[in-house]
């Protein structure tokens, strides 16, 4: 089952042997965020590049970080991001954050995910970080529904989902003790995709998830 996206915001060069367990961990990868610069950079990463490959070869799917700033960055620098993933790195989709999640914010995510398909990106996944309208559900492959810490995981009450039927639902939870498993609390709130990883703070995403080891 697919049912692991990892956002792994290190460089390989700097993090080779946590890059390595990632690629060994393929076949439960739905995909790999890739985040060179808080996005692709202004100039291509050569380590990035050979990363993207490696995932690519071992058949799992690559997503380029890209901010959205809750649509208050300019349309123009988000393509250019978009193209830079899919021209530099090779990426197969694009993973846009911090995306609004009112229906009155959709026309210029709509906007975005058109120029996204133009640049040839096969999967769209957004980042809401909370359940958005059901209107998002139209143009996303997957849709971030919950972003934050266990403490408030733990609280978080199951919830009908009412967009469409063809798009999975994804958990990113961080601060999560070792020991525990987050693939069926993920379901019974309705994600069939999840990430838990122990890091804190305001850099959660530079620490693995549960039950991916680098080898030493």
């Amino acid at each position: 089952m697919t049912d692991l996206l990892i956002p792994y915001y290190e460089h390989p060069s700097v993090r080779p042997a946590e890059w390595n367990a990632i690629i060994a961990a393929a076949p439960r990868l739905y995909g790999v965020v890739l985040n060179p610069a808080g996005g692709p950079g202004e100039t291509p990463d050569p380590a990035f590049a050979e990363v993207a490959a490696r995932l690519r070869n071992a058949e799992v799917r690559v997503l380029g970080y890209t901010d959205t700033d809750y649509g208050r960055r300019p349309y123009a620098d988000v393509v250019r991001d978009i193209a830079r993933h899919r021209h530099w790195y090779r990426a197969d989709g694009v993973f846009l954050d911090q995306v609004a999640a009112n229906r009155e914010e959709f026309a210029h995510c709509q906007r975005l995910a058109t120029a996204a398909w133009g640049a040839g990106c096969g999967t769209l996944a957004l980042n809401h970080g909370t359940t958005p309208d059901p209107c998002y559900a139209r143009i996303a492959d997957l849709l971030v529904t919950f972003e934050g810490t266990w403490k408030s995981y733990r609280t978080l009450a199951p919830r009908e989902w009412r967009g469409a039927g063809g798009v999975r639902l994804c958990h990113l939870v961080y601060g999560v003790p070792a020991g525990v498993d987050l693939t069926e609390q993920a379901r019974s709130r309705g994600a069939s995709v999840h990430c838990a990883v122990p890091g804190t703070g305001a850099h959660p995403w530079g620490t693995l998830p549960h039950g991916v080891e680098p080898l030493r």
